[in-house]
């Protein structure tokens, strides 16, 4: 984490030493830096500050994170403009001005803000750079429209950035690398560290929240400035402001995943959306005399999202719920102009989007670091709540617990449902074939039902649900292909052949997942039959066979079956218990699903699913763990009745039995003399480790309690056994005792490496399964034949993960000894 804060302050350091030198040359005739050079190094250092702030927020949230990415997509949108300046792209009078004020203007008051909460909550060294960075900037508008100031005063104002950003590095690097010996004045690590967690961290406050809101007030910024005369016209110099807001609003998005907010990560995502939507507006003058015109059917279908979203949010916070009612009036304004962004009515509602963001964001600023939180209204909510038998709110460490194990993202289905309803309605607007783009539906489509859905799924396929993720992929890439090539004025008669074929390829595609679907539940079986309608109207679209009223039928249908899964997903994820269902498996297979309501699935991160484990084993439970080397099937030696069960789970076969696992060679003090001593030498000194030794059948098992049940381990004459090198085992070993292990497949399959493979094999078979994620080898141990050791003579059954070379060298040390 230091040196992630390192990281950033020297980026921070670098590029603001870079626009100091830019301003005091700038009187010269010929800049010491050029524009297109200082756009390029500015966009370099914008993606470091990116890293940087992503980084350090993952082990403690900061204002660092904030201050980071605000001057981030900062830096970023400045660069662009600054390649395109350069480049002779803006070359008109007060071009340059017009496109550089607006996102000045909300990047002075942004990191005036982090400012204002750095000093509030004592973090005077990002207080101050954030201070500083905010005078620069003013300073840089003032000299925009009055030529008296002078650039020096903006230079003063980076240099100042430049030089408390190297100084706090360069401290903090000193005492990285001196161990705390040398540390200047006020950089000491330790008590700084000290401070944050007396401090304590955000809670259940989501740290990516701030960096979102604020860029909302960029966006809002540019038709702010518009409508009160600070700038002249909207026009393509501001496009790389919306654009960087659109981009970075789309990693936040998948931040705040990470920070499980499903609810501010799809506000996010559709915020992003009206970003992307807006720079398009402004680029299309850019090639085509005119402005384009907006679907108004689908902005009242947006405004209809975004209102159901705030009604949910208003449940986790009223005020973030009241924050998204302004971008339903948003939508409002834009369906009722025929301009849409470049008229008065939705840009007045910028004002207030402005305004709204910034207020916002002060408060989930300061709620991230200080102790006194802003009330949101959320306490309140829940007194509400708790009077009602009806509706119950979704809380605890199982809120987002994912299909198949530990994922480190929340569930984004919302997300893709909503943008499947997005992008179904923008189809319905067919616009003039001779002018495509002069309506505006590739954002839509291409942003909403391609970019946003295939975050949908990936995060899906994070979380195990692999039909899920595979379908919201292949209609990502559907919308994508669809949207760019209609759209966007490629599909030409030449081509139609060409794009009915793969069309073709995609339904059949999809007939796969209507069909796996129909085992998974009702509305997925009607999401993926009705897209199948839209791809049958893109197939008829494309060889000119499209029947009058066919597309608009198909993706309303579709539209609406999105909205009510996309509601459905809403309502699971905030209140307990099925309000909306999605309805049972069509085909219901034995073995087919069985496991999703029989098998826990438990982190094995966390120490008390260990101790939930431990208790199923205890009370005669089988369940599948991790290992140091593949995943196995456990049951407590103690009971009997578990043995047989794992023997009969897992169809052992008579050839292979199952072994014994101990936690410590104090599990068999008991019994230590029934063994040799070069043996019991031998165990000490080659456990823990992937070494099975098997050794001979004595009445040594006795003392394990299996009774009846023995006959199922190893065979009559030896038994293997072992100690594991991992942890989390041999402390599920501690609290339940010696445990009877065979691999976590079925006899003849290849070892399980994943415990979503443990689900699938053996999970309608086992009681739980603890989970690890990938396996740390994909190879098995190596099973020992030490049955006539004390003649000398070692055997092996199987060479795993350790060679020959080390087991015998083990038994030569100890036979020297």
């Amino acid at each position: 984490e230091p040196l992630h804060s390192c990281i950033g302050l020297l980026g921070i350091s670098a590029g603001s030493l870079l626009l100091a030198v830019h301003f005091y040359s700038s009187p010269r005739a010929a800049p010491l830096i050029p524009s297109t050079a200082l756009g390029v190094l500015l966009l370099i250092l914008s993606a470091l500050l990116a890293y940087a702030g992503i980084r350090r927020s993952l082990g403690n949230a900061s204002l660092l994170l904030s201050l980071c990415l605000t001057l981030s997509a900062f830096w970023c949108g400045y660069g662009v403009i600054l390649v395109l300046a350069g480049q002779g792209v803006l070359a008109g009078p007060g071009d340059a001005r017009d496109a550089l004020v607006p996102g000045l203007a909300a990047f002075t008051l942004a990191l005036l803000l982090v400012a204002v909460v750095g000093f509030l909550c004592r973090e005077p060294v990002l207080a101050l750079v954030a201070a500083a960075a905010s005078l620069a900037g003013a300073h840089e508008v003032a000299l925009h429209y009055s030529s008296s100031l002078g650039p020096s005063a903006v230079a003063c104002g980076h240099l100042i950035v430049c030089l408390v950003g190297g100084y706090f590095a360069l401290g903090r690097i000193l005492c990285l690398l001196t161990k705390g010996k040398v540390a200047l004045p006020g950089s000491d690590l330790a008590e700084k560290k000290a401070q944050e967690q007396s401090r304590g961290s955000a809670g259940g406050t989501n740290p990516f929240a701030a960096p979102g809101l604020l860029l909302n007030v960029l966006s809002a910024s540019v038709f702010c400035c518009r409508l009160l005369g600070v700038t002249h016209t909207l026009f393509l110099g501001h496009v790389p402001w919306l654009w960087a807001a659109g981009t970075y609003q789309i990693g936040i998005c998948v931040l705040s995943y990470r920070a499980m907010d499903v609810l501010m990560a799809t506000a996010f995502g559709f915020t992003s959306i009206l970003q992307f939507a807006a720079g398009y507006c402004l680029l299309y003058p850019a090639w085509q005399p005119g402005e384009p015109s907006l679907p108004a059917p689908f902005l009242v279908v947006f405004s209809i999202l975004f209102a159901v979203l705030a009604l949910f949010l208003s449940l986790q916070s009223p005020v973030d719920g009241l924050y998204l009612l302004v971008f339903v009036t948003y939508c409002i304004a834009l369906a009722c102009s025929p301009r849409g962004f470049f008229a008065s009515g939705p840009q007045g509602v910028a004002v207030a989007i402005f305004v709204a963001s910034a207020l916002v964001a002060l408060i989930h600023l300061y709620n991230v670091r200080a102790r006194a939180k802003i009330p949101t209204g959320k306490a309140a909510v829940k007194a509400l709540l708790a009077r009602s038998s009806l509706l119950k709110l979704r809380e605890g460490p199982d809120l987002h617990a994912p299909y198949l194990g530990y994922s480190k993202y929340a569930d984004a289905e919302v997300l893709a449902y909503g943008c499947s309803v997005l992008a179904s309605f923008a189809l319905t607007t067919p616009g003039d074939p001779q002018a495509p783009l002069a309506t505006v539906v590739i954002p839509w489509v291409v942003v909403a039902g391609g970019i946003l859905q295939l975050l949908g799924g990936s995060v899906a396929f994070s979380r195990g649900k692999t039909l899920e993720s595979s379908a919201f992929i292949l209609y990502a890439v559907m919308w994508i292909i669809w949207g760019l090539t209609r759209y966007g004025g490629l599909c030409g008669t030449a081509r139609s052949f060409h794009a009915a074929v793969g069309i073709v390829a995609f339904m059949l595609f999809n007939s796969f997942v209507v069909f796996c679907s129909l085992f998974l539940n009702m509305a997925w079986f009607f999401y993926s039959l009705t897209f199948m309608l839209i791809a049958v109207s893109f197939l008829l679209d494309a060889i000119h066979a499209l029947p009058t009223g066919y597309d608009i039928a198909a993706t309303l249908l579709f539209g609406l079956v999105s909205f009510y899964c996309f509601l459905a997903a809403l309502s699971s994820s905030t209140f307990e218990g099925c309000c909306l269902p999605m309805g049972g498996p069509v085909v219901q297979l034995s073995g087919v699903g069985a496991g999703a309501t029989k098998c826990l699935h438990l982190p094995a991160r966390k120490a008390s699913s260990v101790k939930r484990i431990a208790d199923i084993l205890r009370n005669g439970g089988t369940c599948g763990i991790p290992t140091d080397t593949v995943y196995v099937l456990v049951a407590a030696c103690n009971r009997p009745d578990a043995v047989e069960k794992a023997h009969r789970s897992k169809r052992q076969a008579q050839d292979r039995p199952m072994s014994l696992w101990i936690s410590s060679l104090k599990q068999l003090e008991p019994a230590k003399h029934l063994f040799t001593p070069l043996l019991w030498d031998f165990m000490e000194a080659a456990w823990p480790s992937p070494i099975s030794l098997v050794i001979p059948r004595g009445e040594w098992v006795d003392f394990l309690g299996m009774k009846d049940s023995a006959k199922y381990v190893g065979t009559p004459q030896s038994v293997a056994i072992r100690i594991p090198d991992c942890s989390v085992t041999t402390h599920l070993i501690d609290l339940v005792g010696p445990i009877v292990v065979t691999s976590a497949n079925p006899t003849g399959e290849a070892d399980t490496t994943h415990h979503n493979q443990v689900y699938a094999k053996l999970g309608d078979k086992v009681d739980a399964v603890l989970c690890g994620g990938p396996s740390p080898e994909n190879i098995a141990s190596t099973v020992v034949d030490c049955t006539k050791i004390d003649s000398g003579n070692i055997g092996f059954f199987r060479v795993g993960i350790i060679p020959k070379s080390q087991v015998l060298q083990i038994l030569e040390q100890v036979q020297k000894k």
